[in-house]
């Protein structure tokens, strides 16, 4: 039996035989992870013997791993073709030796294919003036079509095989509408990378507070996490406008010594910390970290000292700061005395006897059957005339308040 088709003649797809006629989807496991954590796990790759590695770097300081298997003479500041996404790319080279093993990883997938000639650096400068007519005709679909999202950076192949586009936006943006606009107008594979604000500071550059060109955009290879007690380690005044950058984000240079504050701080005692000074005992008000010093106050005369670390003496701390013979106190339980209160007898009322639970399950199901109404007897007192069944009810409900209440 053939399947039915829909008015254009297509073929349907057979439904499934599962509740709902749905067709079956592969459902989603916590073991899906991202592109890039894939690439990131699994051993380290061995580095091939006698072949050194290539650090290419494109525009935007963007980045890029590559073997030379192919023995091309390539030297430091050189442009160089290299093997890229469905065909080549030129790059300058920054780096060239061993590398680390976590480089290989990468590099073993692409190599260096020859060095640029004069008309392949003539097309590079073309393809530079080229990307900023892209930028206008982008930044015109994104407004109309009302889109949330900033562009960055535009970039186009070497080839002309792709063009990407680099934007920030506070939120997910859906683009389809966008790209679809795109590879109409240039006919080519577009692609749309959403970047961090610390990205966009390392693709645009830029000058530091210290007067230098930003780390992101000259040495640094991957972003190093900053935290603010790395700032406090290192005695840093904790004012934001100080330790942010241009980014808006903790600078990356507070992790370059933080290593050493880090030691020096774990051989000298902690501010605070009652220590010996030429016989007499004080307490340490400040460290100087850079020159290793102690600043001691004395408890008798208020007198302030400065000290080298050699010449003061103190019990030693563990990791945690704590002196090894001083165990961490327990914590200890703190007597309730509402809870140790002797609370009075609570008065129990006489009830049913309800030895068992089904006895009580039973005597629920009786009590709440309404009782038949039997013929008032003729002659007989009211004690012994039959209850009606509201009076069944009534009792019924007392039972079961007083079980309730046990």
């Amino acid at each position: 039996m053939s399947n039915p088709t829909d008015p254009r003649g297509r073929r349907k797809a057979p439904r499934s035989r599962k509740r709902g006629g749905k067709q079956s989807r592969k459902p989603h496991t916590a073991n899906a992870k991202s592109g890039r954590q894939r690439r990131d796990e699994g051993p380290l790759p061995t580095p091939p013997q006698g072949q050194d590695l290539v650090l290419v770097r494109f525009k935007g300081n963007r980045k890029g791993f590559y073997n030379n298997s192919r023995g091309v003479p390539v030297r430091t500041d050189q442009y160089c073709l290299v093997e890229a996404d469905r065909g080549r790319d030129m790059g300058r080279v920054s780096y060239i030796g061993p590398g680390k093993p976590a480089w290989w990883r990468e590099a073993l997938k692409q190599g260096v294919l020859e060095i640029a000639k004069p008309r392949d650096l003539e097309r590079l400068h073309q393809n530079r003036g080229d990307e900023w007519e892209f930028w206008d005709i982008c930044q015109e679909k994104i407004q109309a079509r009302r889109l949330n999202m900033n562009l960055v950076s535009v970039e186009r192949q070497f080839d002309h095989n792709k063009i990407t586009f680099y934007f920030t936006a506070e939120k997910r943006v859906d683009f389809r509408e966008l790209v679809r606009d795109l590879a109409a107008i240039f006919r080519t594979r577009i692609e749309l990378r959403q970047i961090g604000v610390r990205d966009e500071a390392r693709l645009k550059g830029g000058m530091g507070i210290c007067g230098r060109e930003f780390c992101c955009s000259t040495f640094l290879h991957d972003f190093i996490p900053v935290t603010l007690k790395m700032a406090k380690d290192q005695q840093l005044p904790l004012n934001p406008s100080k330790l942010s950058g241009l980014c808006g984000r903790l600078r990356c240079c507070l992790t370059f010594e933080h290593s050493s504050y880090k030691r020096v701080r774990q051989v000298l005692p902690a501010v605070g910390c009652q220590v010996k000074v030429d016989g007499r005992e004080g307490v340490v008000r400040k460290l100087d970290l850079v020159r290793e010093l102690v600043i001691v106050e004395f408890a008798g005369d208020r007198q302030t000292v400065t000290r080298d670390a050699r010449d003061v003496v103190w019990e030693p701390r563990d990791a945690a700061g704590r002196s090894p013979d001083k165990k961490r106190p327990g914590r200890q339980r703190q007597p309730n005395q509402n809870r140790d209160k002797q609370q009075p007898p609570r008065e129990t009322r006489p009830g049913p006897d309800r030895s068992s639970r089904q006895d009580t399950k039973q005597d629920r199901q009786t009590d709440a059957r309404p009782k038949r109404q039997q013929p008032a007897q003729p002659g007989a007192p009211a004690s012994e005339q039959p209850a009606s069944a509201n009076d069944g009810k009534r009792r019924g409900r007392r039972r079961r308040r007083r079980g309730g209440r046990r």
